[in-house]
């Protein structure tokens, strides 16, 4: 039997599932969710966000850092809405990137569609491990796999 996506999820369940905020919530929507296996990750870079103002100002480039968060924080929504983790106060910590790999740049403009797949984990899992990557118009942009510690608050 194969699993059945999961809806679309909008800004406001992102919001519902992980703590960030601006100037740091770096996905705008997340489709295609397979439960606990995968999903996609979708961020429209803008001009607006403040990391552009220093890096660089004459030649605004997406810092690679920010895309892999961005990728980390597709796997929490994907993680978070797989297992009913709404409201919930998830947080979530970088345990390891590893395999990490740059191959275009990400300015301005750009529509970054952010593909994650899990290597390792499962509901009630403290550490997972994914694959990522990210891409423009089909263009691969930045790989790398990557290790995360998903905590609920006790309650």
């Amino acid at each position: 039997m194969t699993e059945q996506p999961i809806p679309t999820v909008d800004i406001d369940h992102i919001k519902r599932l992980i703590p960030h905020r601006y100037p740091f919530l770096l996905v705008d929507r997340v489709r295609d969710v397979v439960a606990n296996t995968s999903a996609v990750g979708i961020k429209c870079v803008s001009m607006n966000e403040p990391h552009f103002q220093g890096h660089f100002p004459a030649t605004p480039i997406m810092p690679g850092v920010t895309i892999v968060e961005a990728l980390a924080q597709t796997a929490a929504v994907m993680v978070g809405v797989s297992n009913g983790m709404e409201d919930k106060d998830l947080l979530v910590y970088f345990m390891s990137v590893d395999n990490c790999k740059f191959r275009r740049k990400v300015v301005p403009g750009d529509v970054l569609e952010l593909k994650i797949t899990t290597l390792r984990g499962k509901p009630g899992a403290k550490v997972w491990k994914f694959a990522g990557e990210a891409s423009v118009e089909g263009e691969l942009a930045c790989q790398c796999d990557f290790a995360a510690m998903i905590d609920l608050p006790a309650e």
